[in-house]
């Protein structure tokens, strides 16, 4: 019989215990069952955290992919696989997002008691009013769309009229969406939500590559048109018309109209992918409190110069736009001027951003702000979204130079061509520093730090100049010699009515109600009117592109020196990459604006 030893005031005691056998093994079973049901615990609880974004990534690719061998079997022309089948697909895919947003809604709507976490950086108000602007257009879109199908209603199949009905329903619920609940901090049902959100983007994402494709081919047929035309090349232009003739008379017009459209419509579906997986990221995210908060904005004063110089450069592009189209598809003397016009106008836009972005660069390394270190997944998107959208032009001007110092042919715009392929890698290797520098710097308080500004007095400082009125009690020990009160800065933060405490009378300017006088802050109005013309001039540089004005389709070099077929799978990978890198230039160099 085993003996168990008991201790009693310092007095060993050995005796029996028959029971401990039994108690060994059944605190040996309790443990077990410890482990296992923590074990149990730690695979629920891990589980979602760990790898429910692995398992919704996968689902979002895979959607993708789908999407994407129908896009490839309909541009071959294959007639197993119709348009049809691809608008039947990303129908399907709106409408479970349609589903997924309103049950979003209601679950939000049944706690309001329990409002979600918001992340301010998310996104802000003048991004989700261009999204709405670029939305109407996709909806405009959409009526053309409807119009031209209903008069093809005879020999169009039905899929192609309720998809322009699904993706205008689509595009309202999204952008109420996004209005609304775009910077919530997910933290109820966070695996079904995951699944949610990045159904959101990648169904976004696989509409952009559809209307890119769309686009591209309309490109790619009028550029074969041109050519055709000028005798350069015999190549068969293949439209895909409906096989009926039209019952109304506006479906040309409706036909034409919509490849006008198309651009916005590409720009309104990439942006809301990126603004959906900032909140895909954010999905059980601890919200920093500490940097969590909306930025006080700064007067524009001084804002004149990089406006004024930024309408020039935009009416300018417009009205080289205009040329360049019209004498395009002309004789060939022509359209080798407009090539010419164009490579020169662009490396002079070129050359001023690029020394806008370096003035602005040197501005950041004078003034030895420390960087922002933050967590801010909003930014750190911004950054990798500059990055990977660049590639496209880049390989682009990297083709075109080894084209130009490869080829036999010496047209008029072989160097200026090589010039501006030079320009364009210089020009967004600047401009991803200027932006990355001006996200990642630490805001200087405007009152406080920034050295041209009069410093606040010290909190039990005695120069009554400076010193407004006291609020409450008048604490005599902190009086200066001539009686003056003196006030902390908390209380001067405090109610507006006065108590007793007459102020003396100083040379410093009184303030204006609640506003004081600051002295204008030199390097900030330079960096914001830097913001504000490479603001103009990317709007400027997407619209050339976005409307016609590619002379990579038109110089000819590249398509010698690569093949037609080869160039134009360059182009249609490049050219939409390089529009998207605009667009979102355009939005970071707002949010730049908005910092400084």
């Amino acid at each position: 019989m085993p003996l168990t030893m008991v201790e009693h005031n310092g007095l060993d005691i050995m005796c029996p215990n028959k029971y401990s056998n039994s108690s060994s093994s059944s605190s040996s079973s309790e443990q077990d069952k410890k482990i296992f049901s923590k074990l149990k615990i730690s695979l629920s609880e891990d589980y979602p955290k760990k790898n429910a974004e692995f398992l919704s990534g996968q689902y979002g690719t895979n959607l993708l992919l789908i999407g994407a061998a129908l896009m490839l079997a309909i541009a071959n022309k294959n007639p197993s696989v119709k348009e049809e089948d691809l608008r039947s697909f990303t129908t399907c895919l709106m409408i479970l997002q349609l589903l997924w947003m309103m049950w979003y809604i209601l679950v939000r709507d049944r706690q309001k008691s329990v409002p979600p976490e918001k992340d301010v950086h998310a996104t802000s108000g003048w991004i989700r009013g261009g999204l709405t602007l670029l939305a109407l257009l996709s909806l405009i879109m959409d009526a053309f769309r409807i119009g031209q199908y209903v008069g093809f209603q005879p020999c169009v199949s039905a899929v192609l009229v309720v998809y322009p009905v699904i993706h205008a329903t689509h595009t309202m619920a999204q952008v109420h969406f996004l209005w609304f609940h775009i910077k919530d901090v997910i933290k109820s049902f966070e695996t079904f939500e995951r699944f949610g959100v990045i159904h959101a983007v990648f169904t976004n994402i696989l509409l952009w590559c559809s209307g890119v494709m769309s686009e591209a081919e309309h490109f790619l047929n009028n550029h074969k048109r041109r050519l055709s035309a000028l005798g350069l090349i015999n190549l068969t232009t293949e439209y895909s018309e409906p096989q009926c003739n039209c019952t109304t008379s506006t479906c040309s017009m409706f036909a034409t109209s919509l490849y006008y459209l198309y651009p916005f419509n590409i720009e309104y579906h990439i942006f809301v992918s990126v603004l959906l997986f900032v909140m895909w990221r954010n999905i059980g995210r601890t919200i920093d409190l500490t940097s969590n908060h909306k930025r006080q904005v700064a007067k524009n004063r001084g804002l004149i110069l990089g406006p004024l110089v930024g309408l020039l450069a935009l009416a300018s592009s417009i009205g080289i736009l205009v040329v360049y189209v019209t004498h395009v598809e002309k004789s060939i003397q022509m359209r080798r001027s407009a090539v010419s016009m164009f490579y020169i106008y662009a490396i002079v836009m070129l050359t001023v951003m690029c020394c806008a972005g370096a003035s602005g660069l040197l501005i950041y390394r004078v003034n030895h702000m420390p960087l922002d270190t933050s967590k801010n997944p909003s930014r750190q998107l911004d950054t990798e979204v500059l990055f990977g959208s660049s590639i496209g032009s880049w390989f682009m001007s990297w083709c075109s130079i080894v084209s130009v110092l490869s080829t036999g042919s010496n047209p008029p715009y072989r160097w200026t061509n090589l010039v501006y392929s030079l320009f364009i890698v210089l020009e967004k290797y600047v401009q991803n520093l200027f932006i990355i520098e001006s996200l990642y710097r630490q805001q200087e308080d405007r009152e406080r730090q920034d050295p041209e500004l009069p410093a606040a007095p010290e909190v039990f400082s005695v120069t009554s100049s400076l010193a407004p009125p006291y609020n409450g009690i008048i604490n005599r020990t902190f009086e200066s010699p001539d009686r003056s009160c003196v006030s902390t800065e908390s209380e001067q933060e405090e109610s507006e009515q006065v108590y007793g405490c007459p102020r003396k009378h100083s040379d410093v300017p009184a303030p204006v109600g609640n506003e004081t006088v600051e002295r204008p802050n030199i390097k900030r109005q330079i960096l914001k009117n830097i913001a504000v013309f490479l603001i103009m001039c990317n709007i400027s540089l997407w619209i050339l592109s976005a409307f016609g004005c590619r002379p990579q389709y038109d110089n000819g070099l590249e398509e010698e020196t690569y093949g037609f077929s080869i160039w134009s799978t360059v182009l249609n990978f490049a050219i939409p990459l390089n529009l998207f890198y605009r667009m979102h230039a355009v939005a970071s160099l707002f949010e730049v604006f908005s910092r400084v």
